[in-house]
């Protein structure tokens, strides 16, 4: 590790949606002067993130404090976009646990919390909005001591509007977060965690680097796509992109080369050199699974193509989305897409709108099923149309969900409470003891 690594920390902000992650991120970029915030949330740069008030997309920007450099990659805190923060997490050696002090801990907290610790990240919890008159910061702390099992004085208070206790959350960064492992000459070994589509330079790739060192100008290769490119510029992530003629080991950057085809870059890729390069990709993160469904078509049927090149386009920005073709009788030709839940199949809707002047129609949202016949073949249904003759059906199963409810003592009796439905020959499996 060289001495230049040894003051890298590369860290995320996780917590429940509206517990001021943002704002806190806001308050960290003043203190560290890397630039004077104008408006609230700056890092939702977003018109729908600055309309709705919540964070859609990760953003990653650098501060310098003191001798130090700081890569912040801020996060999602609704559940829907839970794949953004798996793969901020997979870029950081550590987290901010920011729990509302008026709320405490609520579900999407614990689950970013499981996230972060599956992927041995140090965890440093934060108590904000400490200075709001409906406060309970003695109640919170016992509830942060009873998820993380973590002491009394490692928990900050602090208020991100008033700027209280950052002071002590950036020292805490830097004493109990540790530097980047990796070395800086072995082979180039480069985790992208993210990408967007610039129309004048083509797809920008956000890396960070785990082993090696990259240089501007030299040939690079993404190992699993097979692809290679002339790096034509590298850099470091500010509120603009900043060039760089180097970047080593631990550092989180960013590589223009030039690339015009969104399927020749995937979120999870390793980025090495052609010269001497690397081998072996590094593990990425899990592959996304969408839980609804639904049909997006475009108005007008000479519009198809374009769908699918804004849909590819949208796809790199946000990788939970899915996609394949299908038709329908009604609609013609359009695409069935999957999506992490509701809210985010309304923002894809809305940013193909509004970012690619894309006017669609979206069919009634549903979930896959699976369809088993007499003869033991297996086929995947998606609507209604699609079943088969009900005398040909030995069964259907549905999908369902292992879930684990929070709730008040005083609110634990849920009278006909329904958390999931199996079809008849799982539970006589599970009754059995055989699943």
């Amino acid at each position: 590790m060289t001495a230049l690594q040894d003051k890298i920390r590369n860290f995320c902000i996780i917590a429940h949606i509206d517990h001021g992650k943002s704002t806190l991120a806001d308050r960290m970029l003043e203190m560290t002067g890397t630039l004077k915030v104008t408006q609230g949330q700056m890092l939702d740069d977003m018109d729908l993130e600055q309309e709705r008030g919540i964070t859609i997309k990760s953003h990653a920007i650098q501060m310098n404090y003191g001798q130090y450099t700081l890569n912040l990659i801020d996060t999602p805190g609704h559940v829907d976009f839970s794949y953004e923060v798996s793969r901020s997490i997979a870029a950081c050696e550590g987290a901010l646990l920011v729990v509302d002090a008026t709320q405490g801990v609520q579900a999407q907290t614990i689950s970013n919390l499981y996230m972060a610790i599956d992927h041995d990240l140090e965890i440093i919890p934060v108590i904000n909005k400490c200075d709001m008159p409906n406060a309970m910061p003695d109640e919170v702390e016992d509830e942060i001591i009873d998820l993380l099992g973590c002491k009394r004085e490692e928990i900050i208070r602090a208020s991100a509007r008033t700027g209280e206790g950052v002071a002590d959350i950036l020292d805490a960064i830097v004493e109990r977060i540790p530097a980047p492992e990796g070395d800086p000459s072995a082979p180039l070994q480069a985790l992208i965690f993210d990408s967007v589509f610039n129309p004048f330079r083509g797809i920008i790739a956000y890396f960070k680097i785990v082993n090696g060192t990259v240089h501007s100008g030299q040939q690079v290769r993404f190992i699993n796509t097979g692809k290679e490119y002339k790096a034509d510029e590298i850099g470091i992530l500010k509120m603009n992109l900043s060039p760089r003629e180097e970047l080593s080991a631990g550092n989180v950057g960013y590589i223009v080369s030039g690339i015009k085809t969104a399927t020749e870059v995937k979120v999870g890729d390793t980025i090495t050199t052609v010269e001497g390069g690397a081998s072996e990709a590094i593990a990425g993160f899990e592959e996304v699974k969408p839980m609804v469904f639904a049909g997006v078509y475009p108005i007008e049927t000479e519009d198809f193509e374009d769908l699918r090149a804004s849909l590819e386009k949208l796809q790199l920005n946000d990788a939970s989305l899915t996609f394949q073709p299908e038709s329908s009788v009604a609609l013609g030709f359009g695409f069935r897409c999957g999506f992490l839940g509701l809210l985010h199949m309304e923002i894809i809707q809305e940013r193909l709108d509004r970012e690619f002047d894309m006017d669609v129609i979206t069919t009634v949202p549903n979930v896959s099923y699976l369809v088993y016949d007499k003869q033991g073949e297996v086929r995947e249904v998606h609507n209604p149309a699609g079943m088969p003759d009900q005398t040909l059906i030995d069964h259907i199963e549905e999908p369902f969900i292992r879930a684990t409810v929070i709730t008040r003592q005083a609110q634990i009796h849920l009278q006909g409470l329904c958390l999931f439905r199996l079809p008849p020959h799982r539970l006589q499996a599970l009754q059995a003891g055989e699943a």
